[in-house]
């Protein structure tokens, strides 16, 4: 029954992370507000973008040309871009994983159940932390090990995710119980109750697949953007010598990109 639940939202968080043909390595740290880029080696700042266009190498301001500036202030907007298409993902694979969970429990316990209420509620407070997460406003650092030092995505994201709908199935474990049996007593056939599981669990999966499948071409595309800025950090690395040993990003397996 917990595999079965669960599944539902693994079949989602999947594509908040990253696309299965995009691998992105971060080998420093980013540092962003709303005024200003910080690129950071071992803890360290290397150099920063000042209001997208003044690019400041170990505390020097720099003088560039013409080819160099547009560079800096597209590698710049580039990555502001990726915040909010960061945001959008993540959000919107939490709404799913609510709506998947939600059919689940009310196909077991009816509509307006608790437990899909209480369910709610705790991945809505994660959707909310998400939110002000990726707020440029505020400010958000980023390296190797995660936000602010934290592994907020990844494997520890879905651990936090699959553990919220593990809480909801322990706390409610009487109820589905009571629900089962009583499906089980009316059906009066145990094969007959396991097939319609089955096919529920079908059922399930297919909407979400089906639901999942306009996040999936988000995550596709903001594949692309990390794949554009990389791009970008290495016309910049050829461009000025002062940074053609800083490399902060890269994107492997990525589809071809254009810039």
């Amino acid at each position: 029954m917990k595999t079965l639940l669960a599944s539902t939202l693994i079949l989602t968080s999947t594509s908040l992370y990253a696309h299965d043909s995009c691998d992105v390595e971060l080998e420093g740290g980013i540092k962003l507000d709303r005024n200003v880029i910080e690129f950071m080696q071992d803890k360290k700042p290397v150099y920063k973008i000042l209001e997208n266009n003044v690019l400041i190498v170990d505390g020097n301001t720099l003088d560039l040309t013409a080819s160099q500036q547009a560079l800096v202030t597209e590698y710049a907007a580039s990555i502001r871009a990726m915040v909010p298409e960061v945001q959008t993902i993540a959000i919107e694979g939490i709404d799913l994983a609510v709506e998947g969970m939600n059919l689940a429990f009310d196909e077991l316990l009816g509509a307006g159940n608790s437990v899909g209420a209480d369910l709610t509620q705790e991945l809505t407070a994660l959707r909310d932390e998400v939110k002000n997460r990726f707020d440029a406003d505020k400010g958000f650092y980023v390296d190797e090990e995660g936000f602010a030092g934290e592994e907020f995505f990844g494997e520890e994201f879905e651990q936090r995710i699959e553990s919220v709908v593990e809480k909801a199935v322990r706390d409610s474990m009487g109820s589905l119980l009571i629900a089962v049996g009583q499906q089980m007593l009316f059906s009066g056939d145990p094969a007959a109750f396991e097939t319609k599981m089955e096919t529920f669990g079908t059922k399930i999966e297919t909407e979400m697949e089906a639901r999942g499948a306009e996040l999936e071409a988000k995550a596709e595309q903001l594949c692309l953007s990390a794949a554009k800025i990389d791009k970008l950090e290495e016309e910049l690395k050829t461009q000025v010598s002062e940074l053609e040993a800083i490399n902060i990003l890269t994107v492997k397996n990525h589809p071809a990109i254009t810039i």
